[in-house]
């Protein structure tokens, strides 16, 4: 029983030390940058949506990037008939559980629920999608040194090319993709801009609105401040 408590106590810090040693490369922050988020947007709907949805979000959400609905109707919506519906995948869930073995997780707040001690979620999403290598081990071919062990493909792949695990445990470019490499990294932080983006909309509102409500506290303690003055000036 001992040491089945002492386990259970162990195991926690185990995996935590596991996961430290995971490097993360930066995201370039893509926030507010309308044209990359964009860019990211198409990404989504073209690779990731086959299979995962952003439920949270709806499609008529992304005008807030300067999209028209007549834009989003004909480039993004490929799986919905209205513009105010959510972005979700056409294959019902006990369909998905079926065909892979498990439900593909909903991607609305991955960029929020990855955040960790070693980087933020977008750090976590950015490392991951341009860490895949080929592993015939593996059901899919594919195996991830963020995530050991995936069971998600490489649906990129075209993109990026086929990287492999050379002998001293680095990944290495095998076969090159169709987009050179800096311009892989650039299309993976515009989608991984993107569902930060999509985890929180209103993000940027809020920024603002929180800059404008401490300017008007400042502006609002001056004039407090000078009407203190002035009334207690006759008081000695």
């Amino acid at each position: 029983m001992k040491k089945l408590l002492t386990a259970l106590l162990v195991a926690p810090a185990i995996a935590l030390a596991s996961g430290a040693a995971i490097h993360l490369d930066k995201a370039p922050d893509r926030q507010g940058d309308n044209a990359a988020l964009q860019s990211g947007a198409r990404t989504f709907v073209n690779y990731c949506l086959n299979c995962h949805g952003a439920s949270y979000v709806r499609y008529n959400t992304l005008t807030r990037l300067g999209l028209t609905e007549q834009q989003i109707k004909d480039n993004l919506m490929f799986a919905a008939d209205k513009v105010g519906e959510q972005m979700r995948v056409a294959a019902r869930p006990a369909e998905q559980k079926t065909w892979f073995g498990a439900t593909p997780p909903d991607l609305s707040l991955v960029a929020r629920s990855r955040a960790s001690e070693d980087g933020s979620g977008a750090d976590w999403l950015y490392t991951y999608l341009r860490s895949f290598y080929v592993d015939e081990k593996r059901p899919t071919g594919w195996n991830n040194t963020v995530y050991e062990n995936v069971g998600m493909p490489h649906v990129l792949w075209q993109l990026q090319g086929i990287q492999v695990l050379n002998a001293d445990h680095h990944l290495e470019l095998e076969t090159p993709g169709s987009m050179a490499p800096a311009e892989y990294d650039k299309t993976v932080a515009d989608l991984v801009g993107f569902m930060v983006w999509a985890a929180e909309p209103e993000a940027g509102f809020r920024k603002q609105l929180g800059f404008g409500v401490l300017a008007f506290l400042i502006v609002l303690f001056g004039f407090a401040y000078k009407m203190k003055k002035n009334y207690w000036k006759d008081i000695k």
